[in-house]
């Protein structure tokens, strides 16, 4: 994967946000004091007419927009996870989701690989609390060529999103001729038949580098990248329980109420394969670099795949 070129999908939500804004000019930005972080000063810097700086006032920025939605204006407002999701859950809540206005939200920075940060910065709770929300449309794109397609797919749906993306650089595995994003339809990406590993995110490609120690045990594992946590691909899902009897799930979240927990709610409706669910414990998060913190937390490809051979084990 070193060999591979490397992009924060943070960085792709900024550029993104600049194509779209030379389409639309019905786009806006709201950002609350991160742009230089959420990488929405790219926009600001193209189009300052369309761009509002509202200040650490996350919550209040979320009622501008919703406010604005109403004129025809799709406003996208950004900031990181934990202040979008976290801090404005009221807002996103009422004046978001409770009407169904058509507001985006970018959070950036999401999961512990925010890394020195610590804990008050990463936010490993906001698939569950976005989830909840009825109507809304949750996304962790795993590249760059995923965000940008996840952010236009996003202006184009009538509704709220809610779209994760990260702080580190992620190596781009999308970059192909066949590639097609859709929200709620998961991407097969390597073909299995022992079990099914279903992962998003930055995930996605720590998954592929699992599944492929595994299979030198033998081990031939199904790989998804299951980028829209809502509405979920239930349909591929099933299929993949149906075919393989096992699946993982993979996330930088909580394993409380994520995606683990949305792929867990499918399958066990229907009694269908076990599952194990690969995450961050019942635990916050701390400070040091996100490398550490991966490992720490058997996210990386190493611990992953130790994870995986003690359930197919057991």
């Amino acid at each position: 994967m070193s060999e591979v070129k490397k992009i924060a999908t943070r960085m792709s939500y900024g550029n993104a946000l600049v194509e779209l804004g030379q389409e639309h000019d019905d786009l806006m930005v709201f950002e609350a004091d991160l742009g230089g972080a959420t990488k929405t000063t790219i926009f600001r810097d193209a189009f300052p007419e369309r761009h509002i700086e509202c200040g650490i006032a996350e919550a209040n920025m979320v009622g501008m927009a919703a406010g604005i939605s109403t004129t025809g204006i799709v406003p996208f407002v950004s900031s990181f996870a934990m202040f979008t999701a976290g801090r404005s859950f009221d807002q996103i809540r009422n004046s978001v989701g409770y009407p169904h206005l058509n507001v985006k939200i970018g959070a950036t920075h999401g999961g512990i690989s925010v890394g020195q940060d610590g804990a008050t910065h990463q936010c490993n709770e906001d698939f569950a609390l976005m989830r909840t929300i009825p109507g809304m449309v949750v996304i962790c794109p795993s590249d760059d060529v995923e965000a940008k397609a996840a952010v236009k797919a996003a202006y184009e749906h009538k509704g709220p999103v809610y779209l994760r993306f990260g702080r580190v650089a992620v190596p781009v595995i999308n970059d192909r001729p066949d590639y097609k994003f859709e929200i709620g339809k998961g991407i097969t990406l390597k073909d299995g038949e022992d079990l099914t590993i279903i992962a998003n995110g930055l995930m996605v490609p720590a998954a592929l580098e699992a599944a492929e120690m595994l299979q030198k045990d033998g081990i031939k594992a199904r790989v998804i990248n299951m980028h829209t946590i809502k509405p979920l691909d239930e349909e591929l899902v099933i299929k993949a329980a149906k075919e393989t009897g096992k699946i993982v799930t993979i996330e930088e979240h909580s394993v409380i109420g994520g995606l683990g927990s949305a792929v867990s709610d499918v399958v066990c409706e229907k009694n269908l394969a076990p599952v194990h669910k690969i995450g961050v414990k019942d635990v916050f998060g701390e400070s040091a670099l996100a490398e550490e913190l991966l490992e720490k937390h058997g996210l990386d490809a190493k611990g992953i795949y130790q994870d995986i051979k003690k359930f197919m084990e057991a």
